[in-house]
């Protein structure tokens, strides 16, 4: 878009050739970029989640739109449809209701069928409630691990955060993002305090880049208790610093690949193990096939 040309002046010839992923605000409707706005106005149709909420963000910059609802129950039988109109020329846009497309939001399919089409395919970098998160909450940036949304019931919830913390006895270290609903905040803050340890360091960030932002650091222990009485609400992401450095002597190689068996392959298990307690990895990997031995 020209300096000083208004949005409505945005135009297909602005848009690239294929399918352009446009990241949109988080919370503050300013957050969204000219080029984002351009592409938007521009493109033939729009793909998004919800046709009210990006209806809503392009009035607010009057720009109006072709609007095609794109999310998790019609992108299978909506793929089709949208790489014949790519074929016919046309230049589609995909935008989440907020955040950048794909992550924890619909899209992934379409993305994988249209690279597998030969369709070009761009993006319009933008807000990400992950990153914004991670940058906030005084724990190590890098490296990071983003986990999306833990499961929803106790028991699988219980074992993704047992093969993470698996991982991380078996020489993982890295900060931890992950979303999750208001609701569900305290008893997952619970289940993490219990799988990973109440002193690990983290934080919970919400309604980021909206009037009531909040970020609260803590223990997990500090934070679970604080969640289960003060109720939270908005859109809320976790963050949870690395695993405290463990020393691994010769002698605890049987618990390291025990735990870390519990996740990975037996191959994978041992390099892991390998790599983290400095022992030759021909040497973990003949106690590594002992140990399955005995299991069976």
């Amino acid at each position: 878009m020209a300096s000083g040309d208004p949005p409505e002046r945005a135009t297909n010839r602005e848009v690239p050739d294929g399918l352009s992923l446009v990241a949109t605000p988080i919370g503050n409707l300013g957050d969204l970029s000219p080029r984002a706005l351009a592409v938007l106005g521009g493109a033939d149709a729009v793909l998004c989640e919800d046709t009210r909420v990006t209806g809503h963000l392009l009035q607010r910059y009057g720009v109006s739109a072709t609007l095609v609802p794109l999310h998790d129950h019609n992108e299978a039988e909506m793929i089709p449809r949208i790489l014949d109109r790519i074929a016919r020329g046309e230049r589609l846009a995909l935008a989440s209701d907020a955040g950048t497309p794909l992550v924890s939001d619909p899209g992934y399919r379409l993305v994988r069928a249209a690279i597998e089409a030969g369709v070009a395919v761009t993006a319009v970098p933008g807000p990400n409630a992950a990153v914004v998160a991670l940058t906030l909450s005084g724990l190590p940036p890098h490296p990071f691990v983003f986990l999306g949304f833990l499961p929803v019931k106790d028991g699988p919830r219980a074992a993704a955060i047992a093969r993470h913390r698996a991982a991380e006895r078996a020489g993982l270290s890295a900060t931890i993002v992950l979303h999750e609903a208001p609701h569900r905040l305290a008893e997952t803050l619970a289940a993490l305090a219990e799988g990973l340890g109440p002193e690990r360091p983290a934080a919970v960030a919400r309604e980021l880049t909206k009037r009531f932002e909040e970020v609260r650091r803590g223990t997990l222990a500090e934070l679970a208790a604080h969640y289960a009485a003060a109720e939270a609400r908005g859109e809320i992401c976790l963050v949870i610093g690395p695993a405290p450095e463990e020393t691994t002597a010769a002698e605890d190689l049987d618990t390291q690949l025990r735990a870390a068996m519990a996740g990975q392959s037996l191959r994978d298990a041992a390099a892991m193990v390998a790599a983290a307690t400095g022992l030759p990895r021909k040497q973990v990997y003949a106690r590594a096939l002992e140990l399955s031995r005995d299991v069976t």
